[in-house]
This record gives structure tokens, sequence and C-alpha cells, in this order.
């Protein structure tokens, strides 16, 4: 039986016009597909401006199953969940990102930085200091070294936070000073916690080489000589406080002045305190000022109120002179001083510069934010 050719010639016309319907069907799904990517990912930023995270979520999700390959919208994503807390999703999205041979070297370090604040928000330190390690040489040293140093502030290492502060002041990434006099005061106090009084000597007086104007050592030292009794010297710590840490004299005039009581060094106190209250005044000052006025028998003592008065309106002061005069009944007096009371106490609070947040107390390292030195050594009403 010999073979009909003519079947052949109708075949590959009916074969090219099959694939060619076939290669545009593919063409318009690769074209749609490529349009909703960029359509989920431009409404993924639109929801995330607005601050409507849970949106913005939902459409990095849909824009990731349609172009997995793409590591940006992994890191949008990741960094996404990790603002939502949710540390468990953050880390698999950039775990998953590391998985993949294809990535890049910058990719690959930016992702295992991400991997570490993830870590870290979490509050897996370990982990987060086994996945910033790997960083060191690479083009984010310097971001991971500061990450570091956040993670041994967090586990309270100060050892080690102390060696990564002094490569970053060596590098000259910033000054790190005042940092690692803190750093150095912490030891102290772990040191005292142990009784190791000479350890904690020996950091403080490290602290005070480290940074001079740091009143922080200067002020521990100090509580630890008149805690054991050597209250001249603690009175002569303070006073050379005062004088190298201008910026903390409000915290320093308090101690000085019971300091100068108890040694009996009234007068001389006085002076130093008047001369800085002229350059400088302030409310802590000021009662540092009555309180060794009033131990002086100085009938003037309670006009130091009256003249910052004169000088700025304050709440605070006006209170303080207030409870100091008799010239009302009892009863309605203490009603006024009541309500005085109630109204001056949130200006005695000190706020943080950084995240607002309020004491009755200074700190050298805001609770709210964990930054250093954030609080003003003066109170609300000063500010």
């Amino acid at each position: 039986m010999e073979f009909d050719w003519s079947w052949a010639l109708w075949a590959l016309p009916v074969a090219f016009m099959l694939g060619w319907f076939a290669s545009r069907i593919d063409l318009r799904q690769a074209r749609w597909e490529s349009a909703q990517a960029p359509r989920a990912y431009f409404a993924g930023l639109r929801h995330l401006l607005n601050e409507e995270h849970d949106q913005a979520i939902d459409a990095f999700i849909e824009a990731v199953q349609q172009d997995p390959d793409t590591s940006e919208l992994h890191f949008a994503l990741g960094n996404l969940f990790r603002r939502r807390g949710e540390f468990d999703r953050a880390v698999r999205v950039h775990e998953h990102l590391l998985s993949r041979a294809d990535l890049s070297d910058g990719d690959r370090c930016q992702a295992q930085y991400a991997l570490a604040l993830d870590y870290i928000h979490a509050g897996l330190l370990d982990h987060a200091e086994a996945a910033l390690l790997p960083l060191q040489g690479t083009a984010m040293a310097a971001q991971a070294q500061l990450a570091l140093l956040s993670n041994y502030e967090r586990a309270r290492d100060w050892g080690r936070a102390m060696d990564v502060a002094q490569q970053l002041h060596g590098t000259g990434d910033g000054d790190f000073s005042g940092r690692m006099a803190h750093y150095a005061c912490e030891q102290a106090q772990q040191a005292l916690a142990l009784d190791d009084t000479k350890t904690a000597q020996e950091h403080w007086v490290h602290a005070i080489r480290l940074c001079s104007h740091n009143a922080r050592p200067r002020l521990a030292l100090a509580q630890w000589l008149a805690s054991t009794g050597k209250e001249e010297a603690a009175w002569q710590t303070l006073c050379d406080a005062l004088t190298a840490c201008q910026a903390s004299e409000s915290l320093i005039a308090l101690p000085l002045a019971q300091a100068a009581i108890r040694c009996d060094n009234v007068e001389a106190s006085l002076d130093l305190l008047r001369s800085t209250y002229q350059s400088r005044p302030s409310i802590d000052i000021l009662e540092a000022l009555v309180q060794l006025g009033t131990h002086a028998q100085d009938g003037t003592a309670q006009r130091w109120y009256l003249r910052h008065l004169e000088q700025e309106p304050s709440l605070i002061a006006a209170s303080r002179w207030l409870e100091r005069q008799d010239f009302a009944p009892p009863e309605p007096r203490a009603l006024v001083l009541r309500a005085l009371d109630h109204a001056a106490r949130p200006l005695l609070r000190y706020r943080c510069a950084a995240c607002g947040f309020e004491l009755t107390q200074h700190f050298w390292q805001c609770p709210g934010c964990l930054g250093w030195e954030t609080f003003p050594p003066r109170r609300v009403e000063e500010l």
C-alpha cells in the first residue's frame, strides 16, 4: 500500500498553527503573571505607607507567591513580620532566602543581618550572636558590630560589649568612650555584688580615664566611699565631679551637699554651688543650696526660692517656698500644699530625649529605648 503524501502536506500547516496558538497562550500567561506581581507589590507599598500592616502583609505574600525568586519581596515581607512581632515567620522568610544557591553575596549578607535582627527582637540572644559573627569582614561588618554591641548589652555581658566598643572606637566608626565608661560602671556594680571592692574601684577609675566628663563613675565612687566611712574622700570626689562634669551638675549638687554636711565642709560647698548656680541655675542646685544654708542656720536660705522665681516661673520652687512658710492656718495650708505637690509632681520627672519615657529617677540607660545618656540631667519643668 502506498503512503499518501498529501496527508503530510496538510499536517505540517496544522502543526504549525497549533504551536503558534500554544506559544500565544504561554505568552499571555507570562504577561498576566508579570503584570500581577508588580500590581501586588505596589499594593503592598501603598498599604505600608498608610500603616495598614495586615493588608501590606497579604499583598506581599501574594507577590512572593507569584514571583518567588525576587529577594526584595522577601526582605520587605520579613521586615513586616518582624515589626508585627511575628518573629517565627520572619525567621522562616530569611532562612528561606539564605537556603537559595542563586543568592548574591550582597543579598546573602543582608539576609544574614536581617535574620540576626529577628533573633534579637525575639530575645534569642545566643542565636543572634551566632548569626552576626559570620558577617565579620563583610560589607556589613560595621552594622553587624553595632548589632552585636546591642546584643551584648541586652545580655548584660559587659566584658564582651567593652571589647566590641573598643574595636568600633578604634576603627573610627564613632566615639564610644562614654558608652565604654558606662560598661566599666556596670562591671563595677557586678563586682560590688560579689563583695569585690578592689575590682570595683579599678573599674571606676578606668571609667573616669575613659571619659572624664562622664559623671556616673565619680558619683558611684563617691557613694561607695561614703558607705565605707570615707566622707572627706567622697566630698572631694564630688567636688572634682562638679568641675569636670558640667553637663551633670544638677545630678551632683544634692549628693555634694549631703557629703559636705556629713564631713563639715558646708561653707566651702556653699561657695562652690553658689558660683555654679549663678552660671547655670537649676532646681536641684537650688535644693542643695537651701539644704546647706539651712544646716548653716543661714536665715536667708529660703530666699533662694524667691530668687529663682525672679528668674523663671517655677511651680516646683513656689511649692517648696510655700512649704516652709507658716503664715496660713494648718488645715487650709495642708490642702494648698497637697494641691501644689500634685501639680508639681509630673514636672519633677526626667524625660528621655529619644523616646519620651518619663521617670521620677534619673537613669543612665533608658529602660524604654535602651539608649545611653538619653535622659537630660534636668527635670521636665526645666526642659
